[in-house]
């Protein structure tokens, strides 16, 4: 369990709310909702103060009604999936490449916000692309509100990646980027690249197959 994961366990058990845990750690509300939706939560002195009884009375029936909710779908996807075989990570890593990934033969990347997304990437990679982790590099893009030293060891713990396999992080600076996504993306957006090292399983000729394989599922 990384660092983040840890405290924000550590602050709901402490009857904070996520907006609470949020604002402290600087995680996304949909990021602590995966983590903590099976915590059971009691509300703290600090919170009750903020949002009075009555009003806390209501959140607390609509938060129950919700992890609810949230249980019976986990129960429901349980059994409608049950355990991927390897044939079906297969074909889901196929998709996620179409969607996250790079189209041009000059790498193979996928990008995207969510680690659990970047951690299956490297689990098809690894599975059914015959890649190693010493072959993974990776760049961290990262906003003026985002942390640079706590993304990294965001990115760090949830790749599993030593920090010498990332790239210079590069952060956008453009002043008309809009106000309304400041702090939605806490840690940037990550870039998994697959280094070629002159070795045709992961290089050119893997680009060409992950290609081939994506139009004989577009057939």
């Amino acid at each position: 369990m990384n660092t983040y994961r840890s405290e924000a366990l550590a602050l709901r058990k402490s009857g904070y709310s996520y907006g609470m845990i949020s604002e402290r750690l600087g995680v996304s509300k949909s990021t602590l909702s995966n983590w903590l939706s099976g915590v059971p939560f009691i509300p703290g002195k600090e919170l009750i103060e903020r949002v009075g009884n009555a009003k806390l009375k209501s959140a607390l029936y609509k938060h129950r009604l919700k992890i609810e909710s949230i249980e019976r779908a986990k129960m429901y996807a349980q059994s409608d999936i049950k355990e991927l075989s390897e044939r079906d990570l297969f074909m889901l890593g196929i998709a996620l490449y179409l969607g996250e990934g790079g189209k041009t033969p000059e790498s193979v990347h996928i990008v995207n916000s969510d680690p659990r997304v970047i951690r299956l990437a490297m689990r098809w990679f690894i599975v059914c692309c015959g890649i190693k982790m010493e072959h993974f590099r990776a760049t961290i893009h990262l906003y003026p509100d985002n942390d640079i030293e706590k993304s990294l060891h965001f990115w760090c713990q949830e790749t599993s990646l030593p920090a010498n396999q990332f790239n210079k992080i590069i952060t956008d600076r453009r002043e008309n980027k809009s106000k309304f996504n400041k702090g939605k993306l806490p840690h940037g957006t990550f870039r998994l690249y697959v280094k070629s090292s002159n070795n045709e399983h992961s290089g050119v000729h893997l680009h060409r197959k992950i290609l081939a394989w994506i139009d004989r599922c577009l057939v």
